[in-house]
Parts: structure tokens; C-alpha cells; sequence
């Protein structure tokens, strides 16, 4: 395999380990026999366990960014639009995966991971709850809601993080579609003119 290809295979075992043993717990001959290889191996493309989380956190970050992206490039000009990619976007079954989320509460949990999340993420946490509020302030301009866009994009992105916490902690948990309709609720409520708990309206959009 190449270089880069034996990154990818670590850093994709990694994501399993760390579902199954947390933030705290993992070592290196863990993700070593998860992915077969020596321990010896993984010191060589990585050099100590911290490299490899911090690693595997930048490539579940920039993974994150690229797919909310597309999703938001694919949907056109329309806010209810590009607010319903978004949404979608975060329950695409290529990323809501029970290990991702898993791995994501991980870093998000263990306080000794929060100065690196921060260093690596934060920049594009910021970039993702601009572009939320962006889009919540044009669709409450178009249709005349008069909402405050910072306070809905907040409950929109607590919302959305709720789920995917129940998805991850809950002992029977309901499935991404039950999800992304409890999201959908949470923003019907917020914009009925233009959201049902279903998805978006069809027909013309309350005018402001």
C-alpha cells in the first residue's frame, strides 16, 4: 500500500477504536491490531499516539466540512433550500456513522482533548455556524419571520447535535430518518411558512 493509503487505513481504524475504547483508553497496539499491522508500523506514519488522534480529529473535521459544502453546492440560491442541504448534510449515512459519532463524542467529551479540538476545529466550527446563521437571517428576512438569526441558528446546531447524541448514548436509539425529522420539527417550528416536520413546503414561500 502507499503511504498515504496506510494513513487512511490507521486513521479509519482509529475512528473504530476509539468508539469501542474512548478518548482515554486507546493506545497504539489497540489500533494496530484493529487494523492488523504492528504496533512498530504506526509509530512509523504517526511517531506517538497524540499525532494519531490529532490526525484522525483533522480528518474527521475536514471530512465534515467537505460534506456540508457539497451538500450546500448542490442546493442553488434559495435559503429554505440551502437550509434544508445543510440539515441534511449532517444525517448524509456517510458521516452519521455509529464510529464517527462515537469518535466525535470522544474528542468532545475527554477534557484532555478539548486544547486540540479547539487548535484544529474551531476555525471550522466558526465557518459552519456563519454560514448557518447566514442562511437562517435570509430565510427570516424573505419571509418576514423577524427572528433574531444568531439565537434560531443556535437552537438549529444544539438541535442537530442532540440527535446525534441520542443516536450515539441511547440504548435503543431511533434511526437517522427519526432524526432528521425531530431536526426538521425543531425547524418547522421556527419557519412554518416554508418547513414541515416532513421536509420542505412546496408551493410559493410566504413573501416578507
Amino acid at each position: 500500500m502507499s503511504r498515504e493509503a496506510r494513513r487512511a487505513q490507521l486513521i479509519a481504524s482509529t475512528i473504530e477504536t476509539l468508539a469501542a475504547r474512548g478518548y482515554s483508553r486507546i493506545t497504539l497496539t489497540d489500533v494496530a491490531r484493529a487494523a492488523g499491522l504492528s504496533h512498530g508500523l504506526v509509530l512509523f506514519h504517526f511517531e506517538s499516539k497524540e499525532r494519531l488522534l490529532a490526525e484522525t480529529l483533522n480528518f474527521l473535521a475536514e471530512e465534515y466540512r467537505q460534506n456540508w459544502q457539497a451538500a450546500l453546492s448542490r442546493a442553488g440560491s434559495d435559503p429554505a433550500e440551502r437550509l434544508n442541504a445543510l440539515i441534511e448534510a449532517d444525517f448524509n449515512p456517510a458521516i452519521c456513522t455509529p464510529s464517527r459519532l462515537a469518535a466525535w463524542c470522544s474528542f468532545w467529551g475527554e477534557a484532555q482533548s478539548r486544547p486540540i479540538y479547539q487548535e484544529l476545529c474551531g476555525d471550522k466550527d466558526d465557518a459552519y455556524n456563519r454560514q448557518l446563521e447566514d442562511i437562517c437571517q435570509q430565510l427570516s428576512d424573505a419571509g418576514g419571520y423577524g427572528h433574531l438569526a444568531r439565537h434560531v441558528a443556535r437552537v438549529i446546531r444544539v438541535t442537530i447535535e442532540g440527535t446525534w447524541l441520542d443516536l450515539m448514548t441511547m440504548t435503543a436509539p431511533y434511526d437517522r430518518d427519526e432524526a432528521l425529522t425531530t431536526v426538521r420539527t425543531c425547524v418547522a417550528m421556527c419557519f412554518p411558512e416554508h418547513f414541515t416536520p416532513e421536509g420542505l413546503r412546496h408551493g410559493p414561500h410566504r413573501q416578507g
